[in-house]
């Protein structure tokens, strides 16, 4: 049996050959740690972190390479934001889509150390009117965090809109880049924030445990690292080094994750950006135009693929979305992802708690076959139910 893989919101599959063979070359060829030595794998490690760390502060449109930090995933980065930068009595913006990699160390946060978290009412297609930042703003608001795209609906949020909101103001802004990186134009220095946190394996095409955050000038300054250690730097000070990137990496580098990484985003290059959202949008639009005929079938969201990042979520009626996801795999051999998708808080404004929804999410490796096939199961089970 065929199958079709559309859980690329949760990690791209199958990976381009270029980044397993770039994985390989490290683990081959090079396969030493950065700053742990003065022979030449270690200081081929260092240069392949460094060479990295230009092309994303390119690619993100980041002043210095420098304020490109590795991280080992986009949870890691966002709780590194959090516990970095926020003290008592200060107030954190959130919408009401965000992920569990926000709500739950603020939750922590809130308790531990009384922070005020205050929920930003999104509307129940998951999308959010700019002015709502505005109502919210108080003269303690230290952060505002908000998520690029849902990894429910894929409701695209209005981020650039929202940094021309906080411009001039005292306000540190943090744009959760999870499900858009590599998919949607993101320019650091347009959006006009302070961090802006992604993760490797999903629209940057790269392997899983790499991800990273970019940071202002100012947000460097501030922000306390979430874990000391050896940096490979300033070895002779038992303080953890003030400067970037070595404030917020410590310890031992996943260097084949940043290879494979690199290869990626050099994928996405020679792609184009572009050309990726485009056919994202293709086979959403194609997707929702399909399930429109489809008895029984409950679509969330916008319904539209233009203001989407390649994800739709659904309910069927007469199956719960576990069911129908593991149906769809034994005798279809289609790869979905159903329940709650680690966000509790989207799945309660779009009215789909606790039971979650079945969710679809495309990728480069998908074509217009794929949807045509999986269309053909859902109304064969449409049917069947009925």
């Amino acid at each position: 049996m065929k199958t079709i893989y559309v859980d690329h919101a949760a990690t791209t599959y199958p990976r381009a050959q270029e980044v397993i063979d770039a994985m390989v070359y490290y683990m081959k060829e090079i396969g030493c740690s950065p700053g742990r030595g003065g022979h030449r794998r270690s200081l081929d490690a260092a240069r392949l972190i460094y060479e990295t760390r230009i092309l994303l502060s390119e690619f993100f449109n980041v002043p210095q390479p420098e304020q490109v930090v590795f991280t080992p995933s986009v949870t890691y980065a966002l709780n590194l934001v959090l516990k970095g930068l926020l003290a008592e009595g200060d107030q954190v913006l959130i919408s009401s889509m965000e992920h569990n990699a926000v709500v739950r160390p603020l939750t922590r946060l809130a308790a531990e150390r009384g922070i005020q978290v205050m929920r930003l009412s999104c509307r129940p297609d998951g999308s959010l009117e700019p002015a709502e930042v505005k109502r919210a703003l108080r003269a303690n608001t230290k952060l505002l965090v908000l998520t690029h795209a849902s990894n429910v609906t894929g409701t695209l949020l209005p981020v650039y809109e929202v940094g021309e909101i906080l411009r001039g103001k005292d306000v540190f802004y943090c744009i959760d880049a999870a499900q858009t990186a590599g998919v949607e134009k993101l320019d650091f220095a347009a959006l006009n924030c302070d961090y802006l946190a992604f993760t490797g394996q999903k629209g940057l095409l790269g392997p899983p445990g790499i991800g990273g955050l970019c940071l202002s000038a100012r947000a460097a300054e501030v922000t306390k690292p979430l874990v000391e250690g050896g940096t490979g730097s300033r070895s002779e000070a038992e303080y953890q080094p003030p400067f970037l990137p070595d404030k917020f990496e410590s310890g031992t580098q996943n260097v084949p994750g940043v290879a494979g990484l690199a290869a990626g985003v050099r994928l996405l290059l020679a792609t184009g950006v572009k050309r990726v959202k485009e056919k994202k949008t293709a086979l959403t639009a194609a997707f929702l135009a399909g399930l429109e005929k489809i008895h029984g079938i409950t679509v969330y969201g916008t319904k539209n693929a233009d203001t989407s990042a390649g994800v739709v979520s659904l309910n069927m009626e007469g199956l719960d979305n576990g069911t129908l996801s593991l149906i769809l795999e034994q005798s279809y051999g289609i790869m979905t992802r159903p329940g709650l998708h680690c966000a509790p808080l989207a799945h309660k404004t779009i009215g789909t708690f606790p039971s979650g929804t079945l969710r679809f999410s495309f990728g480069l490796t998908n074509s217009e076959e794929d949807i045509n096939t999986i269309l053909a199961a859902l109304q064969e089970l449409a049917k069947e139910g009925t």
